[in-house]
């Protein structure tokens, strides 16, 4: 697709993230147009596009998937949904943007990532910290030698969430390692340029199979250490950090998740104490200019349906070695 005409996307359930992640950033990127909506509640759906002015509303998700006029679908729906509506969106000829994690699992994540090679389409998931020039910053310094060889990663992100919540519905692919822990995996991965093993976790959990809390430990190739901690237990303190020590320095970085609300950087080399703090816009506003980019056929995308099955099994990995059945493992979902 050329620059000729504006991207016209349309949006899958009124989710509370939605005015963030796709409303707000396509008033601010030229040749992008939010044009319609379904959801699971019609009056709901009318009522959040009189709101945020969209100005068609579709009785039902087939009919948008289906919609003409529609060039890509942002799906925000519960990670139990995500696998067959981005196929049938796939199928009927959209690109698809879907929130984090893409799947309830691994094997869902291949049934999406092949309707995408076989449409031809674009399917990207939603880890948009990795388009903020911060994530940039922080990969160069570790992948480029500056603190060293790698020794120890640890990653955190902890906030809470009071039930009734479909993160605490395990039908639904809750948890909190899909909801919140996703991220700190996803980051050992990004920032090192390598895939860890899984070599214990330890779920704390309640209601029964969802997962209120999460730790885990992990091997980069080459023998460096890594942990991943996540909790959404009502009473959690919020904790969103990610650091790194190599044999020549180390470096800690606060909020890496949504660093234009405040982040700093610190970095340790040679006895010496530096921090900084990388500026710019939200990070759904980067995601979303990546995407249309990619659609235009401008540039690729970091977070491509390749990388989101190796996402989806290193989640599936931790559930495992926590005794706890990878989300959706009853059998994957599909779509006609």
């Amino acid at each position: 697709m050329g620059d000729e005409r504006a991207i016209r996307f349309g949006v899958l359930g009124a989710a509370r993230i939605v005015p963030r992640a796709l409303l707000q950033p396509a008033r601010l990127i030229p040749g992008v147009e939010v044009v319609a909506i379904a959801a699971r509640d019609p009056a709901r759906a009318r009522q959040f596009a009189a709101l945020h002015r969209i100005p068609r509303v579709l009785p039902t998700y087939l009919d948008l998937v289906n919609a003409l006029g529609l060039d890509a679908i942002y799906i925000p729906l519960p990670n139990s949904m995500h696998c067959e509506w981005a196929i049938r969106a796939l199928r009927a000829g959209k690109h698809v943007l879907c929130e984090k994690p893409i799947a309830c699992n691994a094997a869902e994540a291949e049934l999406m990532a092949q309707a995408a090679a076989e449409t031809e389409l674009f399917l990207s998931e939603g880890f948009h910290y990795q388009y903020h020039p911060l994530a940039a910053r922080v990969r160069d310094l570790i992948c480029g030698g500056e603190i060293g060889e790698l020794v120890r990663i640890e990653a955190e992100f902890s906030a809470p969430i009071k039930p009734p919540d479909i993160r605490y519905e395990s039908r639904l692919g809750g948890g909190a390692t899909m909801d919140l822990g996703c991220y700190p995996l996803n980051m050992i991965r990004y920032f090192s340029g390598s895939t860890p093993e899984v070599r214990r976790a330890t779920a704390f959990t309640g209601p029964a199979d969802i997962d209120r809390a999460m730790e885990a430990e992990l091997e980069l190739p080459g023998g460096a250490l890594a942990s991943m901690k996540c909790s959404m237990a009502p009473k959690t303190r919020v904790s969103v950090f990610f650091s790194a020590r190599g044999n020549r320095g180390a470096l800690h970085v606060t909020n890496p998740v949504a660093p234009q609300l405040g982040s700093v950087l610190t970095l340790r080399r040679g006895g010496r104490e530096t921090r900084e703090s990388v500026s710019g816009t939200s990070t759904f506003v980067y995601q979303l200019r990546a995407f249309v980019a990619a659609v235009r056929g401008q540039t690729p995308l970091l977070t491509n349906p390749a990388e989101a099955i190796v996402n989806m099994r290193l989640i599936d990995e931790v559930y495992l070695a926590a005794g706890l059945r990878p989300r959706g493992s009853d059998g994957p979902g599909t779509a006609a």
